[in-house]
């Protein structure tokens, strides 16, 4: 009874480390991304209310005396957010807007009224701004006691030129694929350069016997490296070379073969089981079916530059497998299992947990990917995303006007809605 307590004990403490080391692998990854928009903005003269770790009520907050910038830290470790004055369509923006109809209308010859009234304010009196009258999101108005803090400098966000806009914006993406770079560095420096390896099918574990040299059909332990001239890095790339092909054709692979001496280089065959058939590219079962092996990862040791070259041209290879799948996605190509590749927060985490706790590389692979994930994920030209807002941007670069911040605000308000929506919507097909 007391060794199956320990059991259960030793298994619940690892799912909570799992589940702890999923939560700082997110939390780092969306705190850097921010930090990308801060150092930008920071560096371009972007006037900056609040850079937040997390969401919801502060467990530690303070502000600078030099910058009079709030940093907080707070409870829900699930994002975090780095507040740009007049990043969000507020009163001045609703100003600004009624000012510049009305100047056109001028223009025209016409006198259109404006949006509002904004004219309360007495002559004379100096009218308070956004961040006087509260300091951040759902921060309360300073206090007396506060006035020490200086008011935070630089210009409201959309006041700012759309090309710098556009570099802070970039930025959060670009840090989140600098950070990946530097993991995958770590990892193909510490464990070797990640390469799929043919595995038989159904295998449990242990070491892969060397195949004799002289064998000239692909073999399982045999690093694949190209088929048919088509370089592969990723099973998926497995799946584009062999795509269209027939049970029974043959096709030239290049592998890597280890001897005595190490890995050594060869040219072999491989004759297809089944037809190169395959829904999407989670259709793991069909490739397997047309080479008659799994394919695992197997991290190869190799040159300084080439682990270098290794670990950038990996990085790629996760972001066109992530391009992949959101194309997919949005084809329909996933069907009915589309739950089973797409996650929410909740079955993001979970999957993460597993593969981070299993191995330091497991660790190192899961971040990297991660990082370019978010990094990709974030450029899309979907609402609420920064490649969204980029779109924007380039709309008023070139017509020389924003777009009306309403209409963008809500374009971005349903977008949040739906993205929300939908990643509680995956979780709930998982549970059930």
């Amino acid at each position: 009874m007391s060794i199956l307590l320990a059991i259960d004990l030793a298994t619940i403490g690892r799912t909570l480390g799992g589940i702890a080391l999923a939560i700082l692998i997110l939390l780092a990854m969306v705190s850097i991304h921010e930090f990308g928009h801060y150092v930008a903005g920071k560096i371009l003269g972007f006037k900056i209310t609040e850079f937040s770790i997390g969401f919801g009520p502060a467990i530690f907050k303070k502000r600078s005396k030099q910058t009079g910038e709030l940093f907080a830290v707070r409870i829900v470790p699930l994002g975090g957010y780095c507040a740009f004055d007049g990043e969000e369509y507020d009163e001045e923006d609703a100003r600004a807007e009624a000012q510049r109809t009305a100047e056109e209308g001028e223009g025209n010859g016409q006198a259109d009224e404006p949006f509002g009234d904004f004219s309360a304010v007495e002559e004379g009196q100096k009218e308070p701004t956004v961040s006087e009258l509260s300091d951040v999101k759902g921060e309360k108005p300073r206090k007396k006691d506060e006035a020490e803090y200086p008011e935070p400098k630089g210009v409201r966000f959309n006041e700012q030129a759309p090309w710098k806009r556009i570099i802070v914006l970039v930025a959060g993406a670009l840090m989140n694929y600098l950070l990946a770079i530097v993991l995958l560095l770590i990892m193909c420096f510490s464990y070797g350069v990640p390469m799929c390896i043919a595995i038989p099918v159904d295998y449990n574990g242990g070491m892969l016997s060397p195949v004799e040299w002289e064998v000239q059909e692909l073999s399982a332990a045999d690093i694949i490296l190209s088929i048919d001239g088509d370089k592969i890095g990723m099973y998926t790339d497995c799946m584009d070379a062999l795509k269209g092909k027939a049970a029974g054709e043959t096709v030239s692979v290049e592998i890597k073969r280890l001897t005595q001496d190490g890995w050594k280089d060869k040219s072999v065959t491989l004759t297809l089981k089944a037809d190169g058939a395959f829904e999407n590219s989670a259709d793991v079962e069909a490739l397997q079916a047309a080479m008659g092996f799994q394919i695992g990862t197997q991290s190869v040791k190799t040159t300084f530059w080439r682990t270098v070259g290794g670990a950038f041209t990996y990085s790629g290879e996760m972001a066109t497998s992530v391009l992949k799948t959101l194309g997919e996605l949005i084809t329909g190509a996933f069907g009915d299992k589309t739950a089973d590749v797409v996650g929410g927060p909740v079955s993001t985490i979970g999957q993460t947990a597993q593969i981070a706790i299993a191995s330091p590389f497991s660790f190192l692979y899961m971040a990297s990917f991660i990082g370019v994930n978010l990094a990709v994920f974030n450029l899309l030209p979907v609402p609420a995303l920064d490649g969204c807002k980029v779109i924007f941007c380039i709309i008023e670069w070139i017509r020389k006007k924003p777009v009306n911040r309403k209409i963008e605000a809500a374009i971005n308000f349903a977008g949040i809605v739906f993205l929300f929506g939908f990643a509680i919507l995956i979780d709930l097909l998982k549970l059930f």
